[in-house]
């Protein structure tokens, strides 16, 4: 008696909740799912570059300009040739360095293992200094 009594207690038992389990991993992953799809915003820098076919690369003018060097290795910034460890020196000494001469071009000279990241940030201080007589050298 006392062993068909434990059976039917036990199926009464589970009987009596409902699993839930199956239903809360559903909704986690269908949550995970849109998650990971929905729209980031994408930040982008507009840059102008020639549209023509016929264009060439033109060397380096003699002219003086101010320097803008990044390097594959930290630190990545360096202006006329003095590294800087921090961003913010190197934007304060080139934001002196350009106000001192505003007639000069700027001349970004990146190495080709440089990360893009260094790049990306001067591009972004010229454009909100408002420079745009830029050149990029580049291997031809």
């Amino acid at each position: 008696m006392i062993g068909s009594e434990q059976g039917i207690g036990s199926s009464a038992q589970s009987s009596i909740g409902i699993d839930l389990t199956p239903l809360i991993d559903i909704i986690f992953i269908v949550l995970v799912f849109l998650l990971l799809t929905a729209n980031t915003q994408l930040l982008t820098l507009p840059v102008d570059v020639p549209t023509e076919t016929k264009s060439e690369l033109v060397g380096l003018s003699q002219e003086e300009h101010l320097s803008v060097n990044i390097m594959d290795e930290a630190p990545h910034w360096a202006l006329d040739g003095q590294t800087f460890d921090q961003f913010d020196q190197f934007e304060a000494a080139f934001i002196s360095a350009f106000n001192a001469s505003p007639d000069l071009n700027v001349v970004v000279a990146a190495d080709k293992n440089a990360p893009v990241q260094p790049l990306m940030t001067v591009l972004a201080l010229l454009q909100r200094q408002q420079i745009s007589n830029t050149q990029i050298l580049m291997e031809p």
